[in-house]
């Protein structure tokens, strides 16, 4: 029956492990299909436009995309898209132009969500618009985006929401480039409060456990070490003993004994 168990569990782990190397490996061919397109964006060229100071509220606005408008979005050197709290963050959108008039990029804007439940807003990140970015027709284009998260975020899995913002024929549109989850880490270092907690806590438990079995350990031994009691003779004893010697030579010394003292 144990054979049994152990075997059943050793499949279990392999089929989860074929599963989880299946996911990461279209995980890793997805990524790579946008960094190959995003490498033929920086190939083409394009007009990227220069990052505006003055910047408009275009998160307010919700628009749909354009028709013929593609857009993807990779993390450059950082494929496993872990963000430190507090510090920038890169990444880069590809714009692909399909249609039959020019785009005129306005801004690109992202958001910071709870994973289970988009609608509770975490934060709102950086807007960065540009000026004279524009993509022709049947052209590629790559835009930088640089954001930062709050460095007081606490580490965990959150979902990233990028949006670029664009027109045409003064209309406007959007895109969302990227709708996927982050890894948010402290700076410093990969201990987080979390870590320190459990680890501190583990350790009184353990402390505690310890004094526990010794306690149980010195109680065992104090009651092997005490001995039994022993009763002492009474006058009942006296009087059966007396008994059991009657007739004998110790029954008469006693009884001359008796007659001296008389």
């Amino acid at each position: 029956m144990m054979k049994i168990r152990v075997s059943f569990i050793l499949a279990l782990l392999l089929l989860s492990s074929s599963f989880f190397l299946q996911v990461a490996r279209c995980q890793s061919d997805s990524d790579s299909e946008d960094a190959e397109l995003v490498a033929e964006t920086v190939e083409e060229g394009g007009d990227l436009g220069i990052v505006d100071d003055d910047v408009q509220d275009f998160g307010a606005g919700n628009y749909s995309p354009a028709p013929g408008v593609e857009t993807v979005c990779v993390f450059p050197k950082n494929p496993s898209k872990v963000v430190v709290a507090g510090q920038e963050t890169e990444l880069l959108i590809g714009m692909k132009n399909e249609g039959d008039q020019n785009v005129k990029v306005l801004a690109v804007h992202a958001s910071v969500h709870l994973p289970f439940d988009h609608r509770m807003l975490v934060q709102n990140l950086t807007t960065q618009a540009f000026n004279n970015a524009s993509v022709p027709s049947s052209v590629q284009a790559t835009f930088p985006y640089m954001f930062a998260v709050s460095k007081f975020l606490q580490p965990g899995t959150f979902d990233l929401v990028g949006k670029i913002v664009y027109e045409i024929d003064q209309l406007p549109y959007e895109n969302t480039f990227y709708n996927g989850t982050i890894e948010v880490t402290e700076a410093g270092g990969l201990v987080s409060i979390e870590t320190v907690f459990l680890v501190s806590l583990g350790i009184g438990l353990l402390i505690f456990l310890g004094f526990w079995v010794r306690g149980q350990i010195q109680n065992l031994s104090k009651k092997s070490k005490k001995s039994p009691k022993v009763e002492t003779g009474t006058r009942s004893v006296d009087a059966s003993m007396d008994e059991w010697l009657e007739g004998t030579a110790y029954t008469q010394s006693k009884a001359s004994k008796s007659k001296k003292k008389k």
